[in-house]
């Protein structure tokens, strides 16, 4: 899940360069085609073969790919006008709503130190989705591109608990080329019309560049890592590691000349640093 929190961070950075050029449930769907081929290749590299049983119930594999594949229309469609620092914030609000969410499905449960380490996480995640401003936070000053993510961060925040509901024992790379199978069926269909009118011989290198990374890292890369995860710790705790995300693309964002955040705004990012660093050691 580290290594899940460095990579989302990438997306928010490199998204934001291509999000002005195409449509999001174009990149949306392309991106889900291409990362269904590396996952396929990756599993005929190390002899992971589909059974029979691997099929039953499919409506499962169009669930989560649903899920997902919304996902990530609105964070594209968010990035068009919203920050990079700003969205990767709201994304910390997900560990939050995934515990609620694992509570509800699972009924799992977390110690009062958890709980406390969710509340510190969303204060600094407020904190910097105000950028540090008083007066915005009091009038409540949400750019439209945050209002946008911050659904697409509640249906985030359903994926996880339902990945141990719907898992019935299938390998993990089985089960995520299943639910990458299951989000390109869904969006593609809604995508069907913006993916017709986009003249894709004159985008520019960025879009291309944007689409092999979210496929092959961000997509392919953390479904498996998620999934292999969401198997084995508490939907809340999997989610935690997201309290690193905004921390990343702040990195990523001064590393790339786009400037680095302000002062009082790396104090919100501490607190959310805080929250994850209390989640983990609780015993939940």
């Amino acid at each position: 899940m580290l290594l899940f929190a460095a990579l989302i961070g990438g997306a928010f950075s490199i998204g934001k360069q291509a999000a002005p050029f195409i449509a999001p449930t174009a990149l949306t769907a392309l991106r889900f085609l291409c990362a269904a081929g590396v996952m396929g290749a990756a599993m005929i590299v190390l002899g992971v073969r589909v059974e029979r049983r691997h099929l039953d119930a499919p409506w499962r594999y169009l669930i989560l790919g649903g899920l997902m594949g919304t996902y990530f229309v609105l964070m594209f469609e968010a990035l068009k006008t919203a920050q990079p620092v700003s969205t990767s914030a709201l994304f910390t609000l997900v560990p939050a709503m995934s515990a609620g969410f694992g509570w509800m499905l699972l009924r799992q449960t977390f110690s009062p130190m958890a709980r406390l380490a969710l509340v510190i996480g969303a204060l600094g995640s407020i904190w910097v989705i105000f950028r540090a401003d008083f007066d915005a936070l009091l009038s409540f000053d949400v750019g439209h591109g945050e209002r946008i993510f911050f659904f697409g961060c509640v249906i985030h925040a359903l994926y996880a608990p339902m990945v141990p509901r719907l898992n019935r024992g299938e390998p993990v790379l089985v089960f995520t080329l299943g639910t990458i199978l299951g989000a390109l069926l869904v969006v593609g269909l809604y995508a069907m019309p913006a993916i017709l009118v986009t003249d894709w011989s004159t985008l520019p290198r960025i879009v291309w560049i944007t689409i092999a990374y979210l496929a092959i890292f961000t997509t392919a890369g953390t479904f498996a890592l998620m999934q292999f995860a969401a198997l084995r710790l508490p939907s809340g705790k999997v989610m935690a590691y997201g309290y690193l995300v905004p921390a990343f693309v702040a990195l990523y964002e001064g590393l790339l000349g786009n400037g680095w955040p302000e002062l009082l705004v790396w104090a919100g990012v501490g607190l959310i640093l805080c929250a994850l660093l209390i989640l983990l050691l609780s015993r939940d």
